[in-house]
Order: structure tokens, then sequence, then C-alpha cells
């Protein structure tokens, strides 16, 4: 009972920590990276579908992606996603092929950017911090119920919060890693 309960804890834990790397490659940095347009959306025959299924994403240099849709008919729309996505990229279209320029980063909007991601690492810590808490719950309750007993509970309440401390350092590990990534010119 114990261990299904540390299953479920780290297998939620990991999730949070999952969701914490999404959540920065949604923040970009002054380098092209495919995982920057991972959020666009276009319409595909009147259903929004996410960019990779419609175009290849590549990187042609260290500022500049290249798009290239699988069908002709979808530059436009394409073009048109990556632009009105809040992401503040201008493409352009070359034939077959379109071009999406990083624009270089401000030392304003690079401090903006550590500011988000500093946010985004701290709700994934409170989301770390809300699985221990449930977890924990959860063995006081078998303890209450006698299924447990103090040692077990004691035992595993100190792997809960291990684990916790583990993946806690790891959010901060990923953040001082972005911070590096984006204080570089």
């Amino acid at each position: 009972m114990i261990n299904d309960i540390k299953k479920d804890a780290e297998s939620r834990m990991k999730k949070s920590l999952e969701a914490l790397h999404g959540n920065f490659n949604k923040i970009r940095t002054g380098r092209a990276h495919p995982s920057i347009l991972d959020a666009v959306t276009v319409d595909y025959y009147g259903a929004q579908v996410p960019i990779q299924q419609v175009a290849s994403v590549n990187v042609e240099d260290a500022r500049t992606l290249s798009v290239a849709p699988w069908e002709q008919g979808m530059v436009a729309k394409i073009e048109k996603a990556i632009m009105t996505s809040d992401l503040g990229l201008n493409p352009a279209s070359a034939g077959n092929v379109i071009r999406v320029p990083m624009p270089m980063l401000t030392e304003d909007t690079r401090k903006g950017y550590i500011k988000q991601a500093r946010s985004e690492a701290e709700h994934a810590r409170v989301a770390v911090r809300n699985v221990r808490r449930d977890a924990n719950g959860d063995i006081k309750s078998l303890l209450k119920e006698k299924e447990v007993s103090e040692d077990e509970h004691h035992q595993a309440e100190d792997a809960i919060q291990k684990l916790t401390d583990q993946i806690i350092a790891e959010i901060d590990k990923a953040l001082e890693s972005k911070e590096h990534d984006l204080i570089q010119v």
C-alpha cells in the first residue's frame, strides 16, 4: 500500500518536472530551437493541429528556423499562425519554405523572460509540494486505520521527503540552466 503511494507521488512529481520543461521550451532564448513552435497550432481543414503535424521545423542557423509545409496550400496558414501566436516572431515565406528569424533579445525582454522562468519554476515547486502533502496525508490515513505501524509511517514520510528534495533540486537545476541560456548574448 505504501509502495503504491510512493510510486504515485513519484510519477506525479515527475509530470510536474516534465511540464516545467515544456513551459521552459515556450520561453524563447536568442537561439533558434524547433520546440519554440510547439505551442503553435494551424487550421488544417477545419481542425487546429500542432505545426509539427503539417510541416517540418528545422534549425537553419543559430538565429533562424525553417518551416517546410508538406502541402503548398498550407504556407500562408502556417505563416499566419506563427504571426498571431504570442511568441513575437515575424515569419517570411520564400516559395515553399517559411523562414522564422529569432529577434535579438533586449535587456528588458531578457529580464522579463527570466522573471517568467522563475515564476514557472515556483509553480512547479508548489505542485511538487502539493503532491508531497497528498502522499503524506494518504500515509497518515493508513496510520489512523492501523494498516501501517509508526515506524513504517515515518519511513514512508522520509522517503517522500527525499523524493521531494530530489525533484526540487532538478527544478532548481533546470531553472539555473534556463537563466544561463537567457543571459547569454
